[in-house]
């Protein structure tokens, strides 16, 4: 059987000194990303061919750097995280011409996710404990969450990983080699689960389980709030900046504390929304499903509705249908993915009949048969009965 590959995201406590040599490589990554993009804009305006990333690597190590010693600090840093931005920039390219994406951006400072690559290079490196984990260039670090990295000693095998910043804090996310997979036995399934996503409800499902919108609580709402006003303060701070002659430089770290102020505040509300996801999949699969079946949803296409738009991206559909399929393939259970073009709305459940004059604020189901049930319950119905579908 093949290996299983499984990635963890966790957050680091590094020392001031690791910090230091993050920060470092954090920028000299941005650095060389912007400084691949910009020399291969200027060989197109001088008529010259595309240089690949390897290329690009040679020519920086062997041609540039020898006659610009200015430049010596990018030597400084891991060179596997060097070659990796400078690939990450020749995939970007690779995409924008193979029309999967638009043109590559510019990194921002504090703003694009840019990311501190690692490998394993010997049997050494990329060492996980308990409460640590061997980095190479970084060395130990310690683990904010104790026990929720696999051990080495557990038979789990760190392939690669990549350290982050956001919001002031140090993540550390790992792809990690299972090499024994567990099959899960199928004996004690139950039937299966068809799902209902939406918006006046996160998940309405097939057994009478309805999983309320986060996003309407009074928790979110008043992040919410306090998330506007911070962002209006830093507007305001930027504004005077441009008014003020005398005391820009502290004015400046206003504006930098103000801003890490909005980005922390970002973040907790990106992180209820992720928790209130993981725990919504974690309770639908303990039942036990022999399948789950969910519809293809155009988010993309409900994303152009400027009224809608706002809500379907704080629903996160896209993460929650990653993440249940992830875990579905683990338990061994079937999730079955209906098209889009299916009218499970519109369908009766008890005759089959489809209502053609169906309206979105009609919120409960009323059909000739004399079939009365909840709009989105008939509809996770017909998603469990679905006959056409594709396995994910």
């Amino acid at each position: 059987m093949r290996d299983l590959l499984k990635s963890f995201k966790t957050e680091i406590n590094p020392t001031p000194e690791q910090i230091t040599k993050i920060n470092k490589t954090i920028g000299t990554c941005r650095y060389l990303y912007n400084f691949y993009l910009s020399y291969n804009l200027k060989r197109y305006e001088q008529g010259e061919k595309f240089m690949s990333g390897k290329s690009f690597s040679v020519w920086l190590n062997n041609e540039y750097l020898p006659t610009h010693p200015e430049h010596s600090w990018i030597k400084e840093v891991s060179s596997k995280a060097a070659k990796h931005a400078v690939e990450c920039g020749c995939t970007a390219f690779t995409r924008f011409f193979k029309h999967q994406s638009g043109f590559p951006k510019f990194k921002k400072k504090d703003i694009s996710d840019v990311k501190m690559y690692f490998v394993k290079n010997n049997p050494k490196d990329c060492y996980c404990e308990r409460h640590r984990i061997n980095i190479p260039t970084l060395g130990w670090v310690r683990l904010k969450e104790k026990g929720y990295l696999p051990t080495t000693k557990d038979g789990w095998r760190i392939r690669s990983g990549a350290v982050s910043k956001k919001a002031g804090r140090y993540y550390v996310s790992v792809l990690m080699d299972i090499p024994d997979l567990q099959v899960k036995s199928k004996e004690d399934q139950t039937e299966g689960i068809g799902i209902d996503l939406g918006l006046k409800e996160f998940a309405v499902l097939s057994n009478g389980k309805i999983y309320k919108n986060i996003n309407k609580t009074s928790r979110i709402k008043k992040l919410e709030r306090q998330l506007r006003r911070a962002q209006r303060c830093l507007s305001r701070k930027y504004e005077n900046l441009k008014k003020m002659k005398k005391g820009e430089s502290a004015q400046r770290a206003n504006i930098q504390k103000q801003k890490l102020r909005v980005q922390k505040l970002h973040q907790k509300i990106n992180q209820i929304r992720t928790d209130y996801i993981n725990q919504t999949i974690a309770a639908i699969v303990k039942t036990k499903p022999s399948h789950i079946t969910i519809e293809d949803l155009n988010v993309k296409g409900m994303m152009k509705n400027r009224h809608l738009s706002k809500a379907v991206a704080s629903e996160k559909f896209y993460e929650f249908r990653e993440k249940l399929m992830t875990k579905c393939h683990e338990e061994g259970i079937e999730l079955r993915v209906v098209s889009r073009w299916y009218p499970s709305s519109r369908k009766c459940h008890s005759c089959g009949c489809i209502r053609k004059d169906l309206k979105l604020s009609d919120r409960i189901y009323r059909c000739s048969c004399g079939y009365v049930e909840d709009r989105d319950r008939n509809a996770a119905l017909n998603l469990k009965d679905a006959e056409t579908y594709e396995i994910a």
